[in-house]
């Protein structure tokens, strides 16, 4: 069934006319190890987590170094050295503090951390991420961190606005262009977002079935 779902997510994605390259992460939230199994022996290699706690349990009992985890979540600051030991990718950094840690932290397990900055495109009050005016200061210090790879950014589209918002974010990451990366996109929009330039989506529910 697992295998069914995510070669149709793949086939999806293959159907979009696009220029550039386009990664699954597939979104193994409150999902069990043997469904994360199932998409591991299907060739899924990219698996995107939430709850740090879950997240870190699901890593360790799968053991297996060629998986990529990122983590998707909100971040908390008490957080960050188990995110900088146990994750490749962190696609939610949003402010200095949790840069300072995931950097300091990286350099203790010896590895650099792949990082996205979360923006709030459409200045939403309920949403998390960095205002869009905001953005510089915060790309200029990670640029400065040694043990973080500051690769590009990520958002969640404001309800019923995802083209609109997924234009805006294409626009951000083009005045940055030794960024590349784009997160953005999931189970029911990743059309609209690849079509927009996402490099990365974050597939849940169309591989896993719903929570």
């Amino acid at each position: 069934m697992i295998a069914e779902r995510l070669n149709h997510v793949i086939q999806r994605i293959q159907k979009v006319d696009r220029s550039q390259k386009v990664k699954l992460i597939a979104v193994s939230k409150k999902k069990s190890i043997a469904l994360i199994k199932e998409a591991i022996n299907s060739g899924q290699k990219d698996f995107g987590e939430n709850y740090l706690q879950e997240a870190v349990e699901k890593i360790k009992a799968i053991d297996d170094p060629s998986l990529t985890w990122h983590f998707i979540g909100p971040i908390q600051s008490n957080k960050t050295a188990s995110i900088a030991k146990y994750f490749q990718w962190v696609h939610s950094v949003n402010r200095r503090k949790v840069l300072t840690r995931l950097n300091e932290q990286s350099k203790e397990n010896q590895k650099i951390l792949n990082v996205l900055i979360q923006v709030n495109i459409d200045h939403e009050d309920t949403k998390s991420g960095v205002m869009p005016e905001e953005i510089d200061d915060l790309v200029n210090y990670a640029n400065k961190l040694s043990n973080i790879s500051l690769k590009g950014f990520m958002c969640i589209p404001k309800p019923g606005n995802a083209e609109e918002s997924f234009k805006k974010m294409k626009i951000l990451l083009n005045s940055y262009p030794y960024l590349e990366t784009l997160s953005m996109g999931m189970s029911n929009d990743l059309e609209i977002a690849i079509r927009n330039g996402s490099t990365m989506v974050r597939i849940g529910t169309d591989i896993f079935g719903a929570r």
